[in-house]
């Protein structure tokens, strides 16, 4: 199974191969720069070899890349707007020279210019940035969002929208947080439930735009708009939505990443714990 955590880069990105590798992970989530910071440090050749060559040591493949939180290519300040397409470029480039194939980045919030005027923003954006950054195979996989205030991406017609107005559309593709779209009003606590979202998913942007999970639980309730994550089956949603999608042969080949609070439970990091939770819901009924 492709599941893992995101892991920290502390020390050097390549740590975080390390720490997945030791925490059982067979794919991770990392910053490819500082998550809150505008001013990159340098990404050297010698970061970038050490990097591959402890993927190749490890074996963990795909590792996926998030954006910096700052990032917003709907903004309505001109300078936190160039400043988000310059940052979303670096990024690309540099998930390019790592061999990271997805980069997730929240899409954006339009600070009350309104939802049309905000998507079709975040479009032009995108577009500016995947130029300047002269890549060509990362794709940018837009996250979906729990919707609070102005932010934008918490209806499937949002991403599609954004997906269809952009002049890379085949650089675009879908990263499904289970706990952002639970507070979206999506339902998938239940097999029927869980069904019906997928072909709804389906019908609105097609299950080939879907190409990363985010395994959250939530705290708050169907709707709630509020983006709080909690452990594997300790929260709202509930261990049964997390095998609907393990046991779903249509993402066998999807990593599933865990952004679950971090620490430990009686001197067993939380991240195991949670991981071992996925697997006995991969495996029960087999």
């Amino acid at each position: 199974m492709l599941i893992g955590a995101h892991q920290s880069i502390v020390g050097g990105i390549h740590k975080a191969l390390l720490r997945g590798e030791e925490t059982g992970c067979s794919t991770i989530q990392v910053f490819v720069r500082s998550n809150m910071a505008w001013n990159p440090g340098k990404l050297t050749p010698e970061k970038v070899r050490r990097f591959r060559e402890t993927q190749e040591s490890t074996g963990i493949r795909p590792v996926v890349a998030h954006s910096c939180y700052l990032i917003n290519p709907a903004s309505t300040n001109p300078q936190t707007l160039r400043r988000s397409i310059s940052a979303l470029a670096d990024e690309l480039r540099r998930s390019q020279l790592l061999g990271i194939p997805y980069l997730v980045m929240h899409p954006g919030a339009h600070l009350g210019a309104g939802e049309a005027a905000g998507l079709r923003k975040i479009a032009r954006g995108l577009d500016r940035a995947i130029r300047r950054s002269g890549t060509e195979r990362v794709r940018v996989l837009l996250e979906t969002t729990a919707g609070a205030g102005t932010i934008l991406g918490s209806r499937f017609e949002h991403l599609a929208e954004v997906i269809a107005a952009s002049g890379f559309p085949e650089r675009l593709g879908v990263c499904y947080d289970t706990c952002h779209t639970f507070a979206a009003g999506y339902d998938i606590r239940t097999r029927r439930a869980y069904l019906a979202t997928m072909r709804k998913f389906n019908r609105i942007l097609g299950l080939d735009r879907l190409l990363c999970f985010h395994f959250n639980d939530a705290k708050c309730d169907l709707g709630s708009q509020r983006d709080r994550h909690e452990h594997i089956g300790k929260g709202k949603l509930g261990e049964d939505a997390f095998a609907f999608i393990l046991k779903d042969k249509r993402f066998t080949s999807i990593p599933k990443i865990l952004e679950t609070p971090k620490g430990t439970y009686r001197r067993r990091p939380w991240d195991k714990i949670n991981l071992d939770t996925l697997r006995r819901l991969a495996a029960d009924g087999e």
